[in-house]
């Protein structure tokens, strides 16, 4: 575990520093990445980090192996990234650089919560984009995904073309899969749902489970929007989807619709 340190002094030196304006991207100038590393550790748990490693698959051939929890609430983790908002593409990539996950998710969150500022340039948005592709080698858990893709790659995409969601829903990494159907959280909040189904249709027949969740229950989402569009949906495909998928997917239907799904599925 890390060193407790006395954080009364960096909170005021980032208070400081966060009144200056930063002129290229449209916000906040905040602390650096050592600082927000030094406050996580000054925050962290053993107790906390037996808890939090319930959620993850971090042994040996596992989907998170190598990642190492020092035990920092997710709560308190976003709210640092929410003092440290201003933060610089260079010093948010030495945070994806950590083995520590919440180091990692602090750092996506920042990204997270610049793609969503209405302050943040247009230059700043294609930076932020560019870092989460070009370092998704340092994405390899779901909810540093889950935490980011929506605003910092949907968000990004939603006036563009799409082709890289296509391709990373083709994809042999379960990450570049998922950040393809949960980027398209963005297009739904839009009202765009056709990406969400195009993608969902593509990966139906994955044989992950982070990836039946995903795509249940973005679909389920889509589906607040387009009723019809789901059922048909589910009519092509509730029979072969996986039930993980299928459970997600029907959630919010009604008893009625949701034991019908579920008897095409039990007839296979």
């Amino acid at each position: 575990m890390g060193k407790k340190i006395n954080t009364t002094k960096p909170a005021r030196a980032v208070k400081r520093v966060s009144q200056k304006k930063e002129k290229k991207s449209g916000i906040e100038t905040p602390c650096n990445a050592k600082q927000f590393i030094e406050r996580l550790h000054a925050m962290s748990s053993p107790v906390e980090a037996k808890k939090i490693l319930k959620y993850f698959k971090t042994g040996e051939g596992d989907y998170g192996e190598g990642d190492v929890f020092i035990g920092v609430r997710m709560g308190q983790v976003f709210a640092l990234a929410k003092e440290c908002i201003g933060m610089s593409p260079d010093e948010i990539e030495h945070l994806l650089e950590s083995e520590i996950h919440e180091v990692k998710t602090g750092g996506l969150s920042i990204m997270d919560k610049q793609a969503r500022s209405k302050k943040t340039s247009e230059t700043r948005r294609k930076e932020l984009f560019d870092l989460y592709i070009r370092r998704m080698d340092r994405i390899n858990n779901w909810d540093l995904v889950d935490v980011s893709a929506p605003f910092v790659i949907g968000g990004y995409l939603f006036d563009k073309p799409r082709d890289i969601l296509f391709t990373m829903a083709r994809s042999k990494n379960i990450w570049k899969r998922r950040t393809a159907i949960v980027s398209t959280a963005y297009f739904i909040r839009q009202g765009d749902i056709a990406d969400t189904f195009a993608i969902a249709e593509m990966l139906i027949k994955d044989k992950h489970d982070l990836i039946h969740k995903a795509v249940g229950g973005w679909v389920r989402e889509a589906g607040k929007q387009d009723r019809q569009n789901l059922l048909e949906f589910l009519d092509k495909y509730a029979a072969t989807m996986s039930r993980t998928m299928l459970r997600y997917a029907i959630e919010h239907l009604d008893k009625k619709l949701r034991e019908y799904y579920l008897q095409l599925k039990n007839r296979v």
